[in-house]
C-alpha cells in the first residue's frame, strides 16, 4: 500500500517515522488488521535505511501498536487503551438560519417491510436497460463535449414531452424541461431561484419532511396549513406566503386527491399574490380507483406553478433522476443553479433513460407494475379489513396506505418487536394535535408476508 508519512527534519528520523506511524493508526489511517509495508520496502520509499525502519516497527509492537507474524508479516494492532482517539472539538458552526432535521434514509428492511417509497428493484426491465446502456456509451464515445448539457440530454426531455402528455395530460415542451438528480434536487434549486431568508413558505399538514427540511435549510419559515377531504385548505395560507409546496394528485402522506375546485382556488391565490407553487407529483403514476386528475400545472395558465417529478417510483429511487417543468420566470435562474450546482446530472444515465423510453420498454414496465401493485394493494386492503382496531383511509392511488390507528405510547419500539418496518403518522406532523396511525408502504412487500404483517402491526398496536 501506499503510505504517506511527513518527515520534516525536527528531531531524529527514527523518532519522526516513529511519530507518524503511531499518528496514522490513531488517525484511522491505518486500520486495525492492515498489513503493514514491508522494512525493505518502505526504507526504499521513504529513502531511509532499513535499520531505521526495523527499529521504529520494534518500538511501536512493543507498544502494542503493531504484532509480528513470522512468516505473513506486520499488522496493526488494536490501540491501547490509553491511545484511544480523543473526541475533536467541534470547530465552526452552520450558519444562524440553518436547521437541524433527522435524515431521511432507507428505513431499516424488517421482515415485515412496510416501508413507504421504495419499489421492488428486481422487478427493473434490467435486460432492455442493458442494451439503452450500451447504446447510450456508444454514443458517448463519439462525444466531444466534456460535460452533459446543463438543461439536460435532449433525447431525455423529449421522450419526458411525450410521457407527460400521454401518462398525466401535461403538454410542455423540451425547453421548459430541466432533468435533476431527483426530485429532492429539484427542490433544493427552486428553494435556493425563490427564498430568502425570513421568507414564509405554506406546507401541506402533515406533510413531507424532507421538503420542509430543504426550505428551512435556505432560512424560510414554513407554516403548516391543515388539509381536509378536498385537500389543502386555500383560504388557510398565510398572505405572505412566497412559495406553497402541495401534492395535489395523492395527498402526502394521507391520500386524498385535490378536488378542483380547490385548485382553481389555489391558482387564482398563486395570481393574486405572486405565489409560486411547487406540486410534487410523486407518485401520480400509479392510480387505482376513478378517473384519473390531470396534473395542477395543466390548469396553470399564468406560469405560478413549478412541476415535480421523479422516477424513484416508477423505477427506482437509486436511478436519482428527476425533472421539473420549470415556470416561464424561474427557467434562467433554475439553469444557472443548476449549473452552479453539479453542473449536470449524469449524461450515460439520460441518454439510456432517453432510450429506454423512446423504444416502449419504459412504457410497457409501467404498465405492468401497475398490474402488480394494483393486486398487491387489493391484498393489503383485504387483510387490513379484518383488523377492528385499524381505520383505512380512503386512497385511490399511490404506493402506500395511511391507517388511523389507537394512540400507542412507543410506536416505533413495539414494531422493532415485532420485526415491522412501518412509518408513524405522527411523525409527519409539525404542529399538535396529530393523527395517531402507521403508513403502510406496499412497494416492496412481497405477497406472502402480507397477511402475517398485518397481524404482526396489530400485536404492536396492542403493546
Amino acid at each position: 500500500m501506499q503510505l504517506h508519512l511527513v518527515l520534516n527534519g525536527e528531531g531524529p528520523l527514527q523518532a519522526q517515522l516513529y511519530r507518524e506511524l503511531r499518528q496514522a493508526m490513531q488517525d484511522g489511517r491505518l486500520q486495525v488488521g492492515e498489513r503493514m509495508p514491508p522494512s525493505r520496502v518502505l526504507a526504499r520509499e521513504l529513502a531511509l535505511s532499513r535499520q531505521l525502519v526495523v527499529v521504529a516497527y520494534e518500538r511501536l509492537i512493543a507498544e502494542g501498536f503493531l504484532c509480528a507474524r513470522p512468516g505473513s508479516g506486520t499488522f496493526v494492532a488494536r490501540l491501547p487503551a490509553s491511545e484511544a482517539v480523543a473526541i475533536l472539538p467541534a470547530g465552526v458552526s452552520p450558519g444562524p438560519h440553518w436547521v437541524m432535521h433527522p435524515v431521511w434514509g432507507n428505513a431499516p428492511a424488517r421482515r415485515f417491510n412496510f416501508a413507504g417509497g421504495v419499489t421492488e428493484r428486481e422487478q427493473l426491465p434490467w435486460q432492455a436497460w442493458r442494451r439503452c446502456l450500451n447504446r447510450a456509451v456508444r454514443d458517448q464515445q463519439a462525444e466531444t463535449l466534456l460535460y452533459g448539457e446543463v438543461q439536460g440530454d435532449l433525447r431525455l426531455r423529449l421522450g419526458l414531452v411525450d410521457y407527460l402528455g400521454y401518462s398525466r395530460g401535461l403538454p410542455c415542451s423540451a425547453d421548459q424541461l430541466l432533468i435533476t438528480q431527483g426530485a429532492q434536487q429539484g427542490l433544493d434549486l427552486l428553494a435556493r431561484v425563490r427564498l430568502a431568508p425570513g421568507d414564509c413558505v405554506a406546507m401541506e399538514e402533515p406533510g413531507y419532511p424532507p421538503a420542509r427540511a430543504v426550505f428551512e435549510a435556505v432560512g424560510a419559515k414554513v407554516i403548516p396549513v391543515p388539509v381536509d377531504e378536498e385537500g389543502l385548505c386555500v383560504d388557510r395560507i398565510p398572505d405572505q406566503a412566497r412559495l406553497v409546496y402541495v401534492t395535489p394528485s395523492h395527498q402526502f402522506p394521507l391520500g386524498m386527491p385535490m378536488s378542483l375546485s380547490r385548485r382553481l382556488a389555489l391558482l387564482e391565490r398563486a395570481r393574486a399574490t405572486e405565489m409560486l407553487i411547487v406540486e410534487d407529483d410523486y407518485d401520480g403514476e400509479f392510480r387505482f380507483e376513478g378517473r384519473p386528475l390531470e396534473a395542477l400545472k395543466r390548469l396553470d395558465h399564468h406560469q405560478q406553478v413549478a412541476y415535480l417529478g421523479s422516477f424513484s417510483k416508477v423505477l427506482h429511487a437509486s436511478f436519482r433522476m428527476g425533472y421539473i417543468v420549470m415556470p416561464g420566470g424561474l427557467q434562467a435562474a433554475l439553469l444557472q443553479a443548476k449549473s452552479l450546482t453539479d453542473s449536470s446530472s449524469n449524461d450515460l444515465t439520460q441518454r439510456a433513460l432517453g432510450y429506454l423510453i423512446e423504444q416502449g420498454d419504459f412504457a410497457r414496465h409501467l404498465k405492468r407494475m401497475q398490474r402488480r401493485y394494483a393486486s398487491r394493494r387489493e391484498k393489503l386492503l383485504a387483510a387490513l379489513r379484518g383488523q377492528s382496531a385499524l381505520t383505512v383511509l380512503p386512497q385511490m392511488a399511490g404506493l402506500h396506505i395511511a391507517v388511523r390507528t389507537p394512540p400507542v405510547r412507543d410506536l416505533a419500539n413495539a414494531l422493532i418487536k415485532e420485526d415491522v418496518t412501518a412509518m408513524s403518522l405522527e411523525s409527519l406532523y409539525m404542529a399538535e394535535p396529530a393523527v395517531p396511525g402507521v403508513l403502510l408502504g406496499f412497494g416492496a412487500l412481497p405477497d406472502d408476508t402480507i397477511e402475517d404483517g398485518v397481524s404482526a402491526l396489530t400485536r404492536a398496536l396492542a403493546r
